[in-house]
C-alpha cells in the first residue's frame, strides 16, 4: 500500500526542507520513498509543492489528481489551488496564514475571503496556527517543522526516530528549538 503526501506553500516557507526531513525519516524507517518537488517561481513568492510517496514499493514519484491521502498547506490560498489532488476520502491540514501574491500586492486583486470555510465545506479540514505557534517558540522560521509535526501525527508516523532525523539535519544550536517545534506540530492535530 502506497501513501501520498502533498505539501504546498509559497517560496521561502520551508516546504522543501520539511519534505526532505519527512523523506529522510521514511527512508530510515525502511519505506520505499519517492519525492518530487516543483519550485515554480518560488524565489519570487510563487507556489511551491512537494510530493512524497511511500510504502513497500513506490512506482511513481508524482501524485496524480485525486491521489493524495493528505494535503498539508503552509499557506491557505495554496490549499484551494491544490485541492483537486486530494483523494475523495483524503484530509487537509491548512495553516491559517496568508502571503500576498504579486497581483494582490500590486492592487489588481484582493486576497480571497472565506478560504477556510470553503475548504471545510468540501473536505475534512484541520486548521492550525503554525505561524503563531512558531512565534511563541521564539522563531518564525520553525513554522515548517511545526507543519511537519502535523504530517507525522496525521499519518501515524510517530514511531520513527524524528529526534535523530532533526539532530542530523539542523545546526546543533537549533536542534532543541526544532524538536520543540516538531512536538508542537504533533500537538496541533
Amino acid at each position: 500500500m502506497v501513501k501520498s503526501i502533498l505539501l504546498v506553500g509559497v517560496g521561502g516557507q520551508g516546504t522543501i526542507l520539511a519534505s526532505k526531513l519527512l523523506t529522510t525519516g521514511l527512508m530510515e524507517a525502511g519505506y520505499d520513498v519517492k519525492m518530487s518537488e516543483i519550485h515554480g517561481m518560488s524565489q519570487r513568492g510563487g507556489s511551491v509543492s512537494s510530493q512524497v510517496r511511500y510504502g513497500d514499493k513506490v512506482e511513481a514519484s508524482v501524485i496524480e489528481v485525486g491521489g493524495a491521502d493528505i494535503l498539508v498547506s503552509f499557506e491557505k490560498m495554496e490549499a484551494l489551488r491544490w485541492l483537486k489532488y486530494l483523494k475523495p476520502d483524503g484530509k487537509v491540514v491548512v495553516n491559517d496564514y496568508e502571503i500576498n501574491s504579486m497581483p494582490i500586492l500590486s492592487g489588481k486583486f484582493d486576497y480571497p475571503t472565506g478560504i477556510l470555510e470553503e475548504l471545510s465545506s468540501k473536505v475534512p479540514t484541520k486548521v492550525v496556527h503554525a505561524a503563531k505557534r512558531a512565534a511563541e517558540l521564539g522563531n518564525p522560521k520553525v513554522m515548517n517543522v511545526i507543519l511537519l509535526g502535523t504530517i507525522i501525527k496525521s499519518m501515524g508516523l510517530e514511531a520513527i526516530n524524528w529526534e535523530k532525523i532533526i539532530s542530523d539535519s539542523v545546526k546543533e544550536k537549533f536542534i532543541e528549538l526544532n524538536l520543540k517545534a516538531l512536538a508542537a506540530g504533533m500537538d496541533l492535530v
